[in-house]
């Protein structure tokens, strides 16, 4: 099963090549395949003889522009008075605790192109290889699978994403794991939720969230 269309092994979803997204969100197809093997593809359709399941992540709402609050004019201070004990706090809140002066940058992301010519996203800059499967054929030369399995060893070629792209593509990466989520197997899908919920936090601790 490709990385580049199963999500790593359905969450190492596709961000190949920069993967296009238009306006209207990202197209997703869920393919199975005569073996029974899955697939997810972005914005791909499956190829002839598979089933597919196709779906629509539509993309996140542009950011509204920063408005600085109104100015305060200064209060002069008052005298010092006695100091009240603290009140007990009703629970915990939950407030943004980082302020924009205070943001790094998103972690590296790279780019990977694969053998045939697919691509995707990664944190990862020299993914281990993968064996890819080989048609086999029997002694007249006809294509049978039944004969034998046999499989090719690739490796992919990656190259970390400009720091001015990397926002962009980190929020790309961040719709193609809520995909990959949401059509994981119930076996599967705390993982995905979880690696959902750390690029999340990625994305709004770091400038990308401003």
């Amino acid at each position: 099963m490709r990385i580049a269309t199963a999500v790593a092994l359905l969450f190492a979803v596709a961000w190949l090549l920069p993967v296009p997204a238009s306006a209207a969100g990202v197209v997703i197809y869920r393919c199975t395949d005569a073996f029974g093997a899955l697939t997810v593809q972005n914005d791909v359709p499956c190829p002839k003889g598979s089933k597919q399941k196709k779906q629509v992540i539509q993309a996140p709402p542009p950011m509204p522009a920063y408005r600085p609050p109104p100015r305060v004019a200064p209060v002069a201070p008052s005298p010092p008075a006695a100091t009240a004990p603290a009140a007990a706090s009703d629970g915990d809140v939950d407030v943004p605790t980082i302020a924009d002066a205070d943001r790094l940058p998103p972690p590296a992301l790279f780019q990977c192109n694969t053998y045939d010519n697919d691509s995707y996203l990664s944190e990862n800059a020299a993914p281990p290889p993968r064996c890819v499967r080989l048609q086999t054929t029997d002694m007249a030369g006809t294509a049978d699978n039944n004969v034998g399995v046999a499989c090719q060893m690739v490796t992919d070629q990656c190259q970390r994403i400009a720091d001015g792209g990397a926002c962009a593509a980190w929020k790309q990466r961040l719709r193609e794991l809520e995909a990959g989520w949401k059509f994981a197997r119930a076996d599967a899908a705390d993982a995905a939720k979880a690696e959902y919920d750390r690029a999340l936090k990625i994305v709004r601790d770091s400038t990308c969230g401003r």
